[in-house]
């Protein structure tokens, strides 16, 4: 077995090649002066399981990702596992309009072409799985989170949402603490409203965990919540750090401390899902 990594996710590759006990292979990936990307894998692939990994955000990183499937592919290998550590796109997975595009079954069409196997984290819309036409599994980073969370000593795990509760759970089992969550409505891509719910928090300390924290909006306006009833400290926790319009620094104004997982790799990534991943390969 080789790992192939993708740029986007360099780190969590190295992590997972120790995992598995397979070395990463000689990948060249740079871009042409009118951006276009190049790829070439140096090593000769032929007769192994090659995996594949390369978070599919921003956009650009989509194509380096069916560039690096189809320079594979030239060798003659005993199977492809594509992992997408991060699915950009999950959140779009439904027709509002006439003449939109489902985006993430466009994206999933793509990325079993020249697959075996597709494994993801922490998809946002579960029901994506079911469009692959190949094997493909969604494992999760809460157990990786919740082993991280243990040493912090949260005594409550909360999720920002009744959706995101099964996550709670999850981190929560591994800390041994409870679980609850937020009420909360989404109005747009830009404003929820947060319906105040009693929790029982006086006095300790919380977590809150979600799949994706992308602005930080909703996260900021649950520890504020939060605080107010007598929380001492609040951890921010998510698979996915998007992060976009500033969110580090604003979460980091409202939240003790703000932590991800590898799933994209960025300066609050402390947790890796290299684990989880590699127990599905390995089976």
């Amino acid at each position: 077995m080789i790992v192939v990594a993708g740029s986007a996710s360099q780190k969590l590759s190295q992590t997972l090649s120790e995992k598995l006990g397979a070395p990463l292979a000689n990948v060249e990936v740079r871009r042409f002066p009118d951006t276009e990307c190049y790829v070439r894998i140096h090593d000769d692939l032929s007769g192994e399981d090659v995996v594949v990994v390369q978070t599919s955000f921003p956009d650009d990183k989509v194509i380096e990702l069916f560039l690096l499937q189809e320079a594979v592919r030239t060798y003659d290998v005993k199977s492809l596992i594509t992992v997408v550590p991060y699915f950009g796109y999950a959140r779009q997975d439904k027709q509002f309009n006439a003449g939109e595009p489902v985006s993430a079954k466009t994206l999933t069409k793509h990325l079993q072409l020249d697959s075996d196997t597709f494994i993801t984290v922490d998809i946002h819309e579960e029901k994506i799985m079911d469009w692959f036409d190949i094997p493909a599994v969604n494992v999760s980073g809460m157990p990786q989170i919740g082993e991280f969370l243990k040493g912090m000593g949260p005594e409550i795990i909360i999720a920002p949402d009744k959706g995101a509760i099964e996550l709670a759970r999850m981190a929560a089992e591994v800390v041994g603490c409870d679980s609850d969550y937020i009420e909360k409505t989404r109005i747009d891509g830009e404003t929820v409203e947060m319906k105040a719910k009693n929790l029982d928090v006086s006095g300790k300390k919380v977590a809150i965990v979600d799949d994706i924290i992308a602005t930080g909006g909703t996260i900021v306006k649950a520890t504020e919540q939060l605080k107010s009833q007598g929380a001492t400290e609040v951890y921010a926790a998510c698979t996915h750090g998007l992060f976009t319009k500033n969110a580090i620094t604003r979460l980091s104004g409202a939240c003790d401390r703000v932590i991800s997982t590898d799933t994209i790799e960025n300066e609050t990534s402390v947790v890796s899902v290299a684990e989880e991943i590699a127990k599905k390969i390995k089976k």
